[in-house]
């Protein structure tokens, strides 16, 4: 399976940082980029599991870069492995500072979600809809 990057991958999500997402020196914050990756890697585990899921786990996070304000960043996100009924999704994010044409990596970590039925409780990840 290929590497994240712009070159290799469609992006899951594409935004622009803005300035109520920032610390008292103009940065993005972690958690708002953070919660844009979780964001990435549930719209791949709802697409696996064929519904319900929920974040049980986030590893190996590390924010290689800071983001600016007005910074467009893309998430690309994979599913890496599936369990009985766990998922775990990469994601990287990119960033192009907005008045320029080339993009870095600014952060990557693996997600781990639970397929979850309509009481909150585990259920299978079907198999039919695994790629991995």
């Amino acid at each position: 399976m290929p590497d994240l990057t712009p070159e290799n991958g469609d992006p899951v999500i594409r935004t622009i940082a803005m300035p109520a997402d920032t610390n008292p020196s103009g940065d993005i914050f972690g958690g708002w980029l953070m919660a844009q990756m979780d964001l990435a890697a549930g719209s791949i585990a709802a697409r696996v599991s064929r519904g319900r899921a929920a974040t049980i786990a986030v590893d190996g996070m590390q924010f290689l870069k800071p983001v600016k304000v007005g910074d467009e960043v893309t998430l690309y996100a994979k599913l890496v492995s599936v369990g009985r009924s766990s998922m775990k999704i990469e994601v990287r994010a990119w960033h192009r500072p907005r008045c320029q044409e080339w993009s870095e990596q600014v952060t990557r970590g693996i997600f781990t979600f639970v397929a979850i039925d309509e009481d909150g409780k585990a259920r299978p990840v079907p198999r039919d809809c695994i790629e991995v």
